[in-house]
């Protein structure tokens, strides 16, 4: 395919080069009307993404994520079906699953897996520029797909969107930048997630969310991501109008996964506040 974002030489321009090359071998293994085939035909019913993030908490999103970037190996005892079960059973209203192998060391079976050991939703954390990689995730057992702004253009955006609601899941339209989420509103994304990570540098700011909830307030569920490490970050996102948080790294390091999984799930939430 050819590439249609502007390649120049950030963390992110990287890893969306390798995709390009993995999707042609991902396409030689098998082709794209058969794992089309696969999406359509997957046996399982999507779990309802949006239903899970209501409540009277932050919702959280627990992450599965044995590696990244800026981290590296997070943990070396890694077992992600029994930490995706660990997630469900202390309160976290749905995962995510990295499945990009060569930056974060995941894998996308490791969704398929995931989905038999638990009962809430699953979403596919992947750097996604193309159709197949959304039917992908649907024959693996995704129930929603992350679709993040800065990677693509706008017919790209439009078109992985329409696909994923075609097939039966919600998509996680991600932003950074103001003009991100410009574009998520215009898309008519209703579930948001803010990344405080900036995917150009991987540097992290809290005030990120701060300075975007604002602008989708009431139109659509927004997710704070990136740079939450404790119950007071829950609880600020909460305030600045985050109707969730996408937890991995500080999880995933946790020396008792148990307790924080449970005190990052439990944070009030509360109507967006600039200050």
């Amino acid at each position: 395919m050819s590439q249609l974002f502007v390649a120049t030489d950030t963390v992110l321009d990287r890893i969306l080069d390798r995709k390009v090359e993995e999707l042609a071998q991902r396409r030689a293994d098998v082709p794209e009307a058969e794992m089309r085939a696969r999406a359509e035909n997957a046996t399982y019913a999507p779990r309802d993404m949006l239903a899970a993030l209501q409540g009277d908490t932050v919702s959280l999103i627990a992450e599965v994520k044995r590696a990244s970037p800026s981290k590296g190996t997070l943990t070396r005892d890694f077992a992600p079906v029994l930490t995706a079960a660990t997630y469900a059973h202390n309160g976290a209203a749905a995962i995510s699953v990295l499945t990009d192998e060569d930056f974060f060391q995941g894998r996308l079976d490791y969704l398929t897996a995931i989905r038999r050991a638990v009962a809430v939703p699953l979403l596919r954390k992947d750097f996604v520029i193309d159709p197949y990689q959304v039917c992908e995730g649907r024959a693996a057992g995704a129930d929603a797909i992350l679709l993040i702004v800065a990677a693509l253009a706008d017919g790209q955006l439009a078109d992985l969107y329409a696909l994923t609601a075609q097939l039966g899941m919600t998509a996680l339209v991600e932003v950074h930048q103001e003009w991100e989420m410009e574009r998520a509103l215009r898309l008519g994304a209703d579930l948001i997630g803010i990344n405080n990570r900036d995917l150009k540098t991987f540097d992290v700011d809290l005030a990120t969310t701060g300075r975007l909830a604002g602008m989708a307030a009431g139109e659509a569920i927004l997710v704070a991501e990136s740079g939450i490490h404790s119950a007071s970050d829950a609880r600020a996102m909460g305030r600045l109008g985050a109707s969730a948080i996408l937890v991995g790294e500080s999880l995933m390091k946790a020396a008792d996964l148990v307790a924080l999984t449970r005190e990052l799930s439990s944070q009030p939430r509360g109507a967006y506040d600039q200050d």
